[in-house]
Parts: C-alpha cells; sequence; structure tokens
C-alpha cells in the first residue's frame, strides 16, 4: 500500500478484450514466462547448494506479497480501486493486467505494493475515480486497509507457530529427557540395565522433582556412586519407576566422562540429557498459540520501542566500528539485522531444522507487523492514525473532515530518514561484523 504518493494515480493502459497486458501479451504467456523463471532460478539454487537460501527467500517473498494481499482484499471489499499489485521497485521486468489491476514483479525487490489511488489529499486523481479512491470511503473501510497488511503478519504467525506446537513440538526448558544412552567400560551402563530409554522425561530422583537443566537429577546421581537411585520417568505418558546404581566415575575413564575435582567418589550412570520437545493436539494448540502470540508480541513491542532509544542509535553506529559491541548486542538481544543478516539466521535456521525456520518467521511477522503499526507515515500506523483523526474531527463538526497531510511531511521524512540511519547502520555491522550461528 503506498503512504504518502505525491504522483498522479496511474491511468490503467489500454485493456486486451482477453485480459493481457497493453501489448497484447496474454495472462497466460505471462503467467508461462514467469513460471519458466522461477524453474530456472530453482535448478541454478539446487546446482550451487543454496537451496536453503532459496527457501528463506521464498518464504519473505510470501510475507511481503500476503501482506500486500491483506491491503488489496480490504480495498476490493472497500469498492475502492486498485491499480497496482506488485513485488517489488522501479521498472516492470513482468507484469499483466486483469481488469483494472496491473499484477507484475519489479526490478528492486526491496519489498511490495499495492496502489490505491487517494491515499491523501496531496495525489491528483482522475475526477472519474474519485468515489472509489481511499480518501473518499467511509471510516470502517480505510481502518480496515490500513491495519489489513499487520493483520496478515498476525494471522501468518498465528498459523505458523501452531503448525509448530501442534505438529513440530517446542523445548519445554522445564523439563529434563534422556537423549542417548552409553556404555561404561564396554559393558551396558547403569542406565541401559535400569530400563531407561531415550525420550524418557525424568520426573524425580529418589523422591526429589527434577527440573530444569536437570543439576538436581545429576547432583543425586553424583552422591550416590555404588547406591540405589529410585527414578520415576514418563514414557510417553505413563509414569514408570525404575532403580538405577551409578558406577563411581573416578573408575572409569570412557569418553564423555568428565572427572571431578577432589577424590571423592562421584557416579555415573552412562547418560546424555536433554531437554525435550513436546506437541500438543490441535484444539489445545490454539488455546497454547494464543498464549505465546500474546508473549512474543509484548516482546516484539519491547523491541520496537527499543529501536527509537538515543542509546540504541549510538550503539548501532558502535556496533558498526566495533566488532566486540556488535558480539555484545548479539548476546544480550539488542542487535538490530539488516536484511542480509536476516537472510543469514534465517538460512541457519533452515540447516538446523524446521523448528528453528518456524521460530525465525513467527518472530519476524510479529516484529513486523508491530513496526509497521507506528502511527507515522509512511508507515500503515501512519494512516491509521490518520483515519481515527479523521473521524475525530469529523463526528465532532457532523463534517466529513480531511486531514491536511502536507503539515505532516516533515515528520515524515524525519521518520524515514531515521529509517535510514537504522537501515545503514545494522546493514554495515552485518557486512563487517556477521553474526555467530545462533543454531550452533
Amino acid at each position: 500500500m503506498s503512504a504518502v504518493d505525491l504522483r498522479p494515480a496511474d491511468v490503467p493502459d489500454a485493456q486486451p478484450a482477453d485480459g493481457g497486458t497493453a501489448d497484447g501479451k496474454s495472462a497466460r504467456r505471462s503467467l508461462t514466462e514467469l513460471v519458466l523463471v522461477v524453474a530456472a532460478i530453482v535448478c541454478l539454487a539446487v546446482v550451487t547448494g543454496q537451496v536453503a537460501l532459496l527457501i528463506v527467500v521464498a518464504c519473505l517473498i510470501v510475507m511481503i506479497m500476503v501482506h500486500e494481499l491483506g491491503h488489496f482484499l480490504a480495498a476490493k471489499r472497500g469498492h475502492m480501486k486498485v491499480t497496482e499489485y506488485f513485488l517489488g521497485f522501479g521498472p516492470r521486468l513482468w507484469s499483466f493486467r486483469r481488469g483494472e489491476t496491473e499484477y507484475g514483479v519489479k526490478a528492486i525487490p526491496l519489498g511490495g505494493y499495492v496502489k490505491i489511488p487517494g491515499m491523501t489529499n496531496l495525489e491528483e486523481v482522475d475526477p472519474a475515480d474519485e468515489a472509489r479512491t481511499y480518501r473518499e470511503q467511509p471510516f470502517h473501510a480505510r481502518l480496515l486497509v490500513a491495519v489489513a497488511g499487520s493483520a496478515m503478519h498476525f494471522l501468518m504467525a498465528f498459523v505458523l507457530l501452531w503448525v509448530l506446537v501442534t505438529f513440530v513440538g517446542l523445548p519445554n526448558g522445564d523439563k529434563v529427557a534422556v537423549q542417548h544412552l552409553h556404555a561404561i567400560g564396554g559393558q551396558p551402563g547403569p542406565a541401559q540395565v535400569a530400563g531407561l530409554r531415550p525420550g524418557d522425561v525424568v520426573v524425580s530422583a529418589d523422591g526429589r522433582v527434577v527440573r530444569g537443566n536437570g543439576d538436581t537429577l545429576i547432583a543425586e546421581l553424583h552422591h550416590h556412586a555404588g547406591h540405589p537411585v529410585t527414578l520415576v520417568v514418563d514414557r510417553a505418558g505413563t509414569e514408570q519407576t525404575l532403580v538405577v546404581t551409578p558406577v563411581n566415575g573416578r573408575t572409569v575413564h570412557d569418553a564423555g566422562i568428565s572427572q571431578l575435582p577432589g577424590s571423592a567418589p562421584f557416579g555415573v550412570i552412562g547418560v546424555s540429557l536433554e531437554t525435550p520437545v513436546e506437541r500438543v493436539g490441535p484444539v489445545a494448540g490454539v488455546a497454547r498459540t494464543g498464549t505465546d502470540i500474546a508473549r512474543f508480541s509484548w516482546a516484539s513491542v519491547v523491541g520496537v520501542a527499543h529501536l527509537f532509544e538515543p542509546s540504541a542509535v549510538v550503539h548501532r553506529f558502535d556496533q558498526v566500528s566495533s566488532a566486540k559491541a556488535a558480539s555484545q548486542a548479539s548476546a544480550d538481544g539488542t542487535r538490530v539485522q539488516s536484511v542480509v543478516g536476516v537472510v543469514q539466521t534465517a538460512t541457519d535456521a533452515v540447516h538446523a531444522g524446521i523448528g528453528a525456520l518456524l521460530i525465525i518467521l513467527v518472530s519476524i511477522n510479529l516484529f513486523i507487523g508491530i513496526f509497521n503499526l507506528f502511527p507515522m507515515l509512511p508507515l500503515d500506523g501512519g494512516h491509521v492514525a490518520i483515519a481515527v483523526y479523521e473521524k475525530v474531527r469529523s463526528t465532532r463538526s457532523r463534517v466529513r473532515y480531511h486531514a491536511d497531510v502536507s503539515k505532516l511531511l516533515p515528520y515524515t521524512w524525519a521518520l524515514v530518514a531515521f529509517l535510514g540511519v537504522l537501515f545503514t547502520t545494522s546493514l554495515l555491522s552485518d557486512l563487517l561484523h556477521p553474526q555467530a550461528n545462533p543454531f550452533g
């Protein structure tokens, strides 16, 4: 959706009867050309071993176009005229016209847009189209168009997170599970002898509840070398009681068994531990997703607010000049990534697994959805603020009021300048000091 656009609304070219482009090329031919180009890109990615990168780019393109689809559908529902629906900016690379709307791809892939005539009072529009402009529609229709893009990001985040918690699962940091069983001294370890299995979730050890990182379990085993320890484990939803007798770690020298300082005996049973990944049912997943979306959204709100803190701006310049500052910002979660950094992190996530990728995509959607609602032009939140302000003024005066957007231009350019600094510093930081793979 265009924000502050001072250009006249585009006048559609003459349309062929078959719905093709003005030069006579049919929509079917245009689609065939696009499919061939996409197929060539896919083949190139496979040959060069960049399939993970291709997956990330495809995900980002889908997110962009679904955002614009929200504006498109809301505008159509409000009987507004939509003249363009494009991926990218600049010169047209490929397009076709269907009805009054031109669809296509442009040369600079830095986003997408939907062209709705009359987004502000500054835009000149053909008088014949004035009745179908954005600015002439009732409050509820304009508000729906303004929020539709961010709403799509929240919807995508919800669906992706629901898929994650229902079909993939999330790590439960409050529980400890058996990951692998190990032999000790060439013989089955005490854990295997006792009947422990990979995937067993340890509930308690000698009556002590086991939670968190497993320190309780490890301490209990260390203190009972040569003495039986009663473990209660959750195996596929059923609790079982097992008795394991740790051997003295001082007497074994197997790989993976670290000797503790001192000479006192300490117990080992031949297991490695992990945080279990848990899934929930589809219905319970809806409630779990709603709770997690609210929690993650608040974290995104805090992150967006942090962007505008003066100290954060200074730190971003520090991150450009100092690898240490960039690394520290990554460690404490305050580093802002450019498109380059986001793509690299998401590519690392693809290699780590579907769960990691879904988490990244959920985070991106929530951050963009919330940032885009910041109440200043050229962001969608600026259109929301204007629509609400016009509604209040119109209700008070009982006469339809149109805000003079020209008065907001200084603030708009100030925000554009701020975004330019944000983009430049984050890009330089990502290029000069790439972030380490967060997935190991």
